[in-house]
């Protein structure tokens, strides 16, 4: 069987093993409890996290408020959920290899779990090639084998996920739910936010955003004052780099940050229903390009489709951590964000 290599290693992130660890483990040990959200790592209750994926020296701090939550001693099988960004796809494609490697040494993945969901006829299959280009699921490699490194027994399910449609997205839920109830599997959402800059073709602004009503750590509190005589999403421009600077009134890198809070308050309700339906609507309003959009409606059809079924509370979705590469000030900048979002149940 094929190992898939860690072709991201030695570029996105260093190949050596001793400083490889060295780097996360200091990224973990930074993480603290946050009292008010209750975050007092590892969280037990969690099921699956919502992380980012760049290059560790701009991401893995984010990443590691995520990472610290998971209980890691009953957990046996990780679903590892990540966006195409070079091979388009319209359904979710599985791995044909049977170990992924890391610095930090290779993770088996679950064979007998993707036999099973080859059957179902509902996946397509990952060369070797598009397996190796894509890096949304190799950054969350290194952080899992390490998390997981005194449980040889855990396994790996890396799922690539296309452009699905509503209704196949509701389709893949179903196949999950059995997987979702089992105690023992942990689910891993991959996904940047924002990607903001002439170089990504996406450049809104708000001239006026109102304060942000759950400022996600370390993002300040503001007064909320005004918050009751705002009625609907305020306005929104796009900017190009000939737009003058007294346009800015408030600065880009805050106009980004409440973009993204209104997708982290929609996602907070988590598996309530019509979650799923607000985010799509968030995203065509916005055109926030957050890249794991569609395994983000995956997790969130499954929650909406698991609650609905056992007529339990749904299960909501709590965000520890909210970064940004770097702070726009004008035009020419461009910045990526990175959050830590987890479901507990």
């Amino acid at each position: 069987m094929t190992t898939r290599p860690a072709t991201h290693a030695g570029s996105w992130y260093t190949s050596s093993a001793p400083q490889l660890k060295a780097q996360l483990e200091g990224n973990l040990a930074a993480v603290k409890p946050i009292e008010a959200l209750e975050y007092d790592p590892p969280v037990n209750g969690c099921k699956a996290l919502i992380g980012p994926h760049a290059g560790y020296s701009y991401s893995g701090p984010a990443a590691a408020w995520a990472y610290a939550a998971i209980p890691v001693k009953k957990i046996k099988r990780v679903f590892l959920l990540g966006p195409s960004h070079h091979f388009y796809l319209s359904r979710i494609a599985l791995s044909g290899c049977s170990k992924y490697a890391t610095p930090l040494g290779d993770i088996p993945l679950d064979m007998e779990t993707i036999a099973k969901l080859r059957k179902t006829g509902k996946f397509d299959e990952m060369d070797l090639e598009t397996d190796g280009d894509e890096h949304s699921l190799e950054m969350h490699l290194p952080y899992l084998r390490l998390v997981f490194q005194h449980s040889p027994e855990m396994k790996l399910v890396p799922l690539l996920v296309g452009n699905v449609s509503e209704t196949t997205t509701a389709e893949y839920a179903q196949v999950f739910q059995e997987y979702w109830a089992d105690e023992h599997t942990f689910w891993v959402i991959s996904s940047d936010f924002c990607h903001w800059g002439t170089r990504f073709s996406h450049t809104p602004y708000y001239p006026n955003p109102p304060p942000i009503p759950h400022p996600v750590p370390p993002t300040e509190t503001r007064s909320t004052a005004t918050l009751a005589t705002n009625v609907g999403p305020p306005e929104m421009i796009t900017l190009s780099r000939t737009t003058p600077s007294r346009v800015l009134e408030t600065p880009i890198w805050q106009s980004i940050q409440y973009m993204d809070h209104e997708a982290m308050d929609i996602l907070r309700e988590g598996g309530r229903e019509g979650t799923g339906r607000a985010f799509r609507q968030y995203l065509k309003r916005t055109g926030n390009t957050i890249c794991g959009r569609n395994p983000i409606s995956v997790l969130l059809a499954i929650m909406e489709t698991a609650a609905r079924a056992s007529g339990d509370t749904p299960a909501e979705i709590v965000f520890v951590r909210y970064e940004q590469s770097s702070r726009c000030e004008t035009v020419r900048d461009s910045s990526v964000s990175y959050v830590s979002g987890l479901v507990i149940i």
